[in-house]
């Protein structure tokens, strides 16, 4: 499978910065094909960490998409930055992710990419009434990790939950990759 030019950079600041939360090869994979379905989509990222998950969306966007995403870790959006801020499709912030959602209130999205707290564990509905209608959901890291703290397995099954109980949004569980959840939202009647 072919990987967007800049990853082999990113794999290897990642590594020199310690960042131990990099999203996973075959993530990247599914994020690149949903973000081609997304034809001069807008396209949100909450959790930019240092880019790699970035860079799949980039490298499946059409040229007239657009990407925003945030996370609040300077040292890895400077890692995202150096590789893919040459990108004028990509704008890149260091933001608290609860405060970011809030202040993008009113927009819409056709895609977002939830790997953080804000917008997945928190502030989920925040981050759901920013979808378009037929727009995707994306979470990864649903099943069992390594890096799991003690109780995370309840927090994984209570969000899971949740979203099950979205009647305007349609879900596939993925057991594939760290575990994978896409969500479309329904059209409005």
């Amino acid at each position: 499978m072919v990987q967007p030019s800049a990853l082999a950079g990113i794999w290897e600041d990642t590594r020199s910065l310690g960042f131990a939360m990099a999203s996973d090869f075959l993530t990247g994979s599914l994020l690149r094909t949903l973000a081609a379905s997304r034809q001069s989509g807008r396209l949100l990222e909450l959790g930019t960490g240092t880019g790699l998950a970035t860079a799949w969306l980039l490298d499946g966007m059409d040229a007239q998409s657009t990407l925003l995403t945030v996370d609040n870790d300077p040292a890895a959006v400077e890692v995202a930055r150096k590789h893919l801020g040459h990108d004028s499709r990509a704008r890149f912030h260091v933001a608290d992710g609860a405060r970011f959602l809030q202040s993008l209130t009113g927009q819409d999205f056709d895609l977002i990419f939830a790997d953080t707290w804000p917008g997945k564990y928190d502030n989920l509905d925040e981050a759901l009434a920013l979808l378009k209608p037929g727009g995707l959901y994306v979470i990864d890291d649903m099943l069992p990790q390594p890096n799991w703290p003690d109780g995370h397995d309840a927090k994984a099954a209570a969000l899971i939950a949740t979203l099950e109980q979205k009647p305007d949004l349609l879900l596939t569980k993925l057991d594939w990759s760290t575990g994978i959840i896409v969500g479309a939202r329904r059209s409005a009647a």
